[in-house]
């Protein structure tokens, strides 16, 4: 049954001019969840991480490095607490990091800013434990980028646990980036790796889902990437939602939106089965 009081509040905060993000995060229940926000990572105001622990977390507890979608152009921390706390909820500890954004920066800063984040944190009091990168959209990008191309962290990509991707772009071309985001990039292609064996040697486990009623980014970013990797012998897994968007994939996540059984995919309970499967640690 839906709950009457949630629908209520919900009603009242669209009608008061919330914007989704705004009544996704104020209907999220905060409890059991320790968050910490402003956490640097680097000079910068960008530079700055929140980190959600759950209540009783074991020192083998994985540690999710979240990224979040925005076209590269727009987004902060804050307007996805209500993932990281789903992400909590579910087990695991959470830090979410900005990064800059354009027209302050092209590619291949904001990777390199996740890179920074990412040493950062695992570098933090009681954070050296498995490491698994995460995003959605231009976020998932970031991630799998991180986790496929030696390049941005070198050494430190050959101990992360895994990979999950949410409705990620994983190859496109000028066409589809006409602000040159891009530019400076090989071919001016926004590639998440160079495709050959001995770039995705050495890629961790990797969890894809994409909505099948994505628009923004085709599902077929994620189902092409997603053979690739297998014939250069990652251990790959898919998951495709039909009827599922490109906001739709991310929102079901939300708190709100499971309470009220909108979610359209068990994204949520996918990415703990996925985690329980390939993590050792993780929480049962």
């Amino acid at each position: 049954m839906i709950p009457r009081r949630l629908l209520s509040l919900a009603g009242a905060a669209l009608a008061a001019g919330c914007s989704p993000l705004d009544l996704a995060n104020g209907l999220t229940p905060s409890g059991g969840i320790l968050r910490q926000t402003g956490l640097p990572y680097g000079p910068g105001e960008r530079a700055r991480y929140d980190l959600y622990t759950p209540a009783g977390a074991a020192p083998g507890t994985p540690l999710v490095v979240f990224f979040y979608g925005g076209g590269w152009r727009s987004g902060s921390r804050g307007d996805y607490d209500f993932a990281a706390r789903a992400l909590a909820s579910a087990g695991a500890l959470v830090a979410v990091p900005d990064y800059r954004l354009f027209p302050e920066v092209r590619w291949p800063a904001f990777l390199e800013d996740g890179a920074a984040a990412v040493r950062a944190i695992r570098a933090g009091p009681g954070l050296n434990r498995p490491v698994i990168l995460a995003g959605h959209s231009a976020g998932a990008f970031n991630a799998m980028a991180l986790t496929a191309d030696p390049r941005w962290l070198g050494p430190a990509r050959d101990t992360l646990a895994g990979g999950i991707g949410l409705a990620c772009p994983f190859d496109f071309g000028p066409a589809d980036d006409p602000s040159g985001i891009f530019a400076a990039a090989p071919g001016a292609r926004a590639r998440v790796a160079p495709l050959d064996e001995a770039a995705l040697r050495g890629t961790p486990p990797l969890l894809l889902l994409h909505g099948l009623a994505d628009t923004t980014v085709r599902p077929e970013q994620t189902t092409r990437f997603a053979a690739l990797a297998r014939a250069h012998g990652i251990p790959v897994e898919e998951r495709l939602y039909s009827g599922v968007s490109h906001i739709g994939i991310v929102a079901a996540l939300a708190a709100p939106v499971r309470a009220l059984g909108l979610e359209g995919a068990p994204v949520l309970a996918d990415i703990r089965a996925w985690l329980r499967a390939r993590v050792p640690s993780y929480p049962a």
